[in-house]
C-alpha cells in the first residue's frame, strides 16, 4: 500500500485550483482578488460614494439654511435628515471600496457590506422622491399664500376672506417677503439636489446588481490543460 499524496490539480484534490489562479495566489500568499475594481467604465464604489456624500452635505447644509430663515419650519420641511442619511449610505460605500474582492462572494464581509449599500442606496432613492414630491407640494403652497407681518412673526394664510383658512406661522422673519421669495428658492434647490442623489442612489444600487449578477465566474475553459484558466462573461 502506497502512501503518497494526491497531485496537485488531480481529481482527487478537492481543493485543486486552476494554473491562472493558483499562480497569482501563490505570488500573493492571499485569496485571489478580482483583476480591477471597476463597473461600466467608473471605480467602483469610490465615485458613487463620493457624489453622495456631497450631495447629502448640500442637501443638509440647505436645509438649515431653511431652518436660519424661520425655526418653525417642520421636519419634513426642512429635509436635513435625507442628507444626513446619504452621508451615512456614502460611508458604507467608502467601507465596501476598501474591502478587498474575492471572486465568487468567498467573503461573509463583502457580501454583507454589499447587500446592506444596496439596501440602503433603494432607501436613499425613496427618500429623495418623497423630498422632492413634499418639497413640490410645498413651493406650490408657497406662491399662493398671503402673509402679514404681526409682530416678530409671519402670519401666512390660503385666502385671507376665508376666516376658516389654512393659516401658517413662521416665526423668526424679518421680512415676510422672504416667505415667498426665498423660501421657494430654497424648495426648487432642494428638489434638483434631491433627484441628483435619486439618480446616483439607483445607479449605486444598479452596479451593486450589475456587479452580482451580471459579472460572474463561467467555470473552466475546454482545452488543453495547460491553458486552463476562469473565465469572466
Amino acid at each position: 500500500m502506497g502512501s503518497g499524496k494526491s497531485p496537485v490539480g488531480s481529481s482527487g484534490g478537492g481543493n485543486a485550483l486552476p494554473g491562472n489562479e493558483k499562480k497569482e495566489k501563490a505570488e500573493t500568499g492571499g485569496p485571489v482578488v478580482e483583476e480591477a475594481q471597476r463597473c461600466c467604465g467608473c471605480r467602483f464604489p469610490l465615485l458613487v460614494a463620493l457624489l453622495q456624500l456631497l450631495l447629502g452635505i448640500a442637501i443638509a447644509g440647505v436645509a438649515f439654511l431653511m431652518v436660519a430663515l424661520s425655526p418653525s419650519l417642520l421636519a419634513r420641511e426642512t429635509p436635513y435628515w435625507a442628507g444626513i442619511i446619504m452621508c451615512v449610505v456614502s460611508l458604507v460605500g467608502f467601507i465596501l471600496f476598501c474591502i478587498n474582492r474575492v471572486p465568487d462572494e468567498r467573503a461573509s464581509a463583502q457580501f454583507i457590506t454589499k447587500l446592506l449599500y444596496f439596501l440602503l442606496c433603494m432607501m436613499g432613492l425613496v427618500i429623495s422622491m418623497l423630498v422632492i414630491a413634499y418639497q413640490c407640494h410645498h413651493c406650490a403652497l408657497t406662491y399662493s399664500l398671503t402673509c402679514d407681518k404681526k409682530g416678530e412673526d409671519c402670519i401666512c394664510t390660503l385666502d385671507p376672506k376665508d376666516p376658516i383658512a389654512r393659516t401658517f406661522n413662521y416665526s423668526g422673519v424679518t421680512d415676510c417677503r422672504a416667505i415667498k421669495s426665498t423660501l421657494p428658492m430654497y424648495n426648487i434647490l432642494q428638489m434638483v439636489l434631491n433627484l441628483a442623489q435619486a439618480i446616483v442612489c439607483l445607479v449605486g444600487a444598479f452596479m451593486i446588481w450589475k456587479h452580482r449578477y451580471q459579472v460572474f465566474f463561467a467555470g473552466l475553459q475546454t482545452g488543453s490543460p495547460s491553458a486552463l484558466q476562469w473565465q469572466n462573461v
